[in-house]
């Protein structure tokens, strides 16, 4: 059904479709290429939320008639009216002849429509090519539109013997200044960072993307969430203090008011004597956050870990060694034999700087490892 020329021009609109750093949030990253007599003569893609979509900046951008033409485009056109109008009308409008489409839309809305509006006005429409590339670019997009929860991706700095930080709680810096400048363009391409009081008060982070260049000119700080149960985090941190916005999900907003505006304080249900996580990512989710970038300490870390709510594990290893006192990855029950390991799949390795970046996807059930300890209460609390 596809040709070899069909699979070379949707690669190069999966390309320009990860050109942009920061993500577009709430919106997926789309990209288009529009091609005629074997000859590209319009491409674009989604910058930021808002401004126009990767189909309207390809026709925009074409140095020739598109009419006849065909289009490839990472994601199914929309058919319906938002920040900007329906994509699928400009593509009826400009009268081309084929669309050939990566993935449909995955909200089950609007799934569908996009296509059917093409077909009805006589254009040929395919779907399905590089369909798992296409959806890697949108992975909390999809999750979200299907499920309702945003993708988690945490992120861990360890040196090779597993160490987190120093026994008194010191871990800047662990890796090097490339690792680190890796490290901001992940928290570029996430909408929301989230870490635990924990680290906010040993470290005072910002938590915020600094040193990024990106080709839109549109600079979106992610938002940033604090699970800071017991409302013991300081006003005065550099967290709260700087420009975008920020949430506090807590168990009891007394004290709230000595927050700077930017900051919201925001109450959750109890799980285990800890705030429920699962509950704050359903939030995040319904206020359009499609990916959550964690960097977080071992007790945080090891909550997402058994409650099977991180879909991505980055760790950046060091060629360093901290010692048997220093802190670990994850703070979990213990496990006492080897068929109780959490198993992982490994899906990216690559050298930044001097360091190892190590990317997983964890595949197992966590109630294994609170059956270990008896009850969550016992292994997780804070």
């Amino acid at each position: 059904m596809f040709s070899e020329q069909d699979y070379t021009y949707m690669a190069k609109a999966i390309q320009l479709a990860s050109t942009p750093i920061f993500s577009p949030h709430p919106n997926p990253r789309v990209g288009c290429v529009i091609v005629k007599a074997d000859r590209v003569i319009g491409q674009g893609f989604h910058a930021y939320s808002g401004g126009p979509h990767a189909e309207v900046n390809a026709l925009n951008n074409a140095t020739d008639s598109v009419k006849g033409a065909t289009v490839y485009v990472t994601l199914e056109p929309c058919s319906h009216h938002g920040k900007t109008p329906p994509c699928a009308d400009a593509l009826i409008n400009a009268d081309v002849k084929r669309v050939v489409i990566a993935m449909l839309d995955p909200n089950p809305v609007v799934s569908g429509n996009g296509v059917a509006r093409l077909k009805e006005a006589g254009i040929e429409v395919v779907s399905g090519l590089l369909l798992q590339q296409s959806e890697q670019l949108n992975r909390g997009f999809i999750k979200r539109m299907k499920v309702g929860m945003p993708w988690v991706r945490t992120k861990i700095a360890m040196s090779i013997d597993g160490r987190t930080a120093m026994a008194n709680g010191e871990s800047q810096w662990i890796t090097g200044s490339e690792a680190r400048h890796d490290v901001q363009r992940l928290r570029a391409q996430s909408d929301a960072i989230l870490t635990g009081t924990g680290t906010v008060l040993a470290d005072n982070p910002r938590m915020n993307v600094r040193d990024i260049e990106d080709c839109t000119g549109k600079f979106r700080q992610p938002l940033r969430i604090v699970i800071d149960g017991q409302l013991k985090s300081d006003a005065k941190a550099a967290i709260f203090n700087q420009s975008g916005e920020s949430w506090i999900a807590t168990l009891s907003d007394v004290g709230a008011q000595q927050f700077p505006d930017n900051v919201i304080v925001k109450s959750y249900s109890e799980k285990s004597e800890h705030v429920d996580l699962t509950e704050v990512l359903t939030d995040l989710a319904a206020n359009e956050i499609n990916e959550v970038h964690v960097e977080a300490g071992a007790v945080l870390n090891g909550v997402l870990l058994a409650e099977n709510l991180i879909d991505e594990l980055v760790v950046y290893m060091a060629p360093t060694i901290m010692g048997d006192m220093a802190r670990g990855l994850f703070h979990l029950p213990q496990l006492n034999e080897m068929k109780d390991r959490l198993y992982f799949t490994t899906t990216d390795v690559r050298c930044v700087g001097n360091d190892i970046r190590l990317s997983f996807k964890p595949n197992y059930n966590p109630s294994e490892i609170l059956n270990n300890c008896g009850t969550q209460d016992k292994c997780l609390q804070e």
